[in-house]
């Protein structure tokens, strides 16, 4: 049994929570919002972020207390949004216990400097590699909450540690599987949002199996060649962090990325796609990093300089498809 800290209670956080807290350990969710606090700590549930769930186990608690959130924390899971974690972070760089191993749920690359989820976490808190873990996977939330059954990657450069998160967090329905390829894992959770937003595009537009298996697989390829450039394993992109994440991202009305591209497909403005999905899904930001990426490493990235015609530009799917058209004849 572990001290489990999960910073962001918003539907994976506490979602993960309830998986921490179902294998048996003491979970504590930190948010800053009072309501959310209330709920979870004196009411079992989580009525803002995550609804579905009529009642969180008994060993989960809540708290707005930073220092109290992770003072006797064994593993601290973070679960805040991508282009907001470093500044919420440097709140707690002086409070992470001196042995505590730090989770990122987190898939994103930070739009102001072009980092991995795990430079960022790092670079927030001061913290060595050995002692850094992300997971990612095919998790919806809802699904995830709903204990149906699912699996993902933990990867850190320190094995052992991974194993230790591993087995700490694996209950009957939740299986991770221990990686050492911090990058790939990073790199599979984050790019993989730029595919869903494009599939969801075609999606909205009218477009079915055949165009979305297309962008799918060509997208594949595309995020596996730039995670191989960045020094990733490619193995990694035809696992659950990557294929197995892909499938769940572009298959589902659950996933934001697919939702906010089946907006765009159905004619609504980024303005209006943002209003409607209630905020900009994660993809929107990692595409022009995905675009800057591929000019910095060398590698050709036209699905996701074609997504940023469409976001920046307001480019039509079909203008959007053609451009993956271009008319010269490649391999495979």
């Amino acid at each position: 049994m572990k001290n489990i800290t999960v910073l962001g209670a918003g539907a994976w956080g506490t979602a993960f929570g309830q998986v921490a807290a179902d294998a048996g350990n003491n979970v504590t969710m930190w948010a800053i919002e009072p309501e959310i606090v209330e709920g979870i700590r004196d009411h079992h549930r989580n009525e803002v972020r995550l609804p579905s769930v009529d009642c969180l186990p008994d060993n989960m608690t809540a708290t707005g207390d930073r220092q109290d959130a992770v003072k006797n924390a064994d593993i601290i899971v973070v679960a805040i949004a991508a282009q907001f974690a470093r500044v919420a972070l440097e709140e707690f760089k002086d409070l992470i216990p001196q042995n505590a191993i730090v989770v990122s749920l987190m898939k994103g690359i930070e739009k102001t400097t072009g980092k991995r989820m795990d430079e960022a976490v790092r670079e927030a808190l001061e913290l060595p590699a050995e002692r850094f873990a992300a997971i990612s996977g095919p998790n919806l939330s809802k699904q995830v909450a709903d204990r149906q059954p699912a699996a993902a990657v933990v990867a850190c450069e320190n094995i052992d540690n991974a194993r230790i998160v591993a087995q700490a967090c694996s209950n009957k329905y939740f299986q991770l599987y221990i990686s050492t390829d911090v990058i790939g894992v990073e790199l599979c959770g984050s790019l993989k949002n730029v595919i869903a937003l494009a599939v969801g595009m075609a999606r909205g537009a009218g477009y079915a199996e055949n165009t979305a298996a297309m962008i799918q697989t060509r997208g594949l390829a595309e995020l596996t060649a730039l995670g191989a450039a960045a020094g990733a394993d490619p193995k990694t992109f035809a696992g659950l962090a990557g294929v197995g994440d892909l499938i769940a991202t572009c298959g589902s009305p659950l996933s934001r990325n697919y939702t906010f591209g089946a907006n765009l497909g159905k004619g609504l403005s980024v303005e209006e796609a943002t209003a409607a999905s209630n905020g900009v899904a994660e993809g929107v930001p990692t595409t022009q990093a995905v675009v800057d990426m591929g000019k910095k490493l060398g590698v050709a990235t036209p699905l996701a300089v074609a997504m940023s015609h469409v976001l920046h530009d307001g480019i039509t799917c079909d203008m959007m498809l053609s451009e993956l058209f271009d008319g010269n004849i490649s391999e495979e």
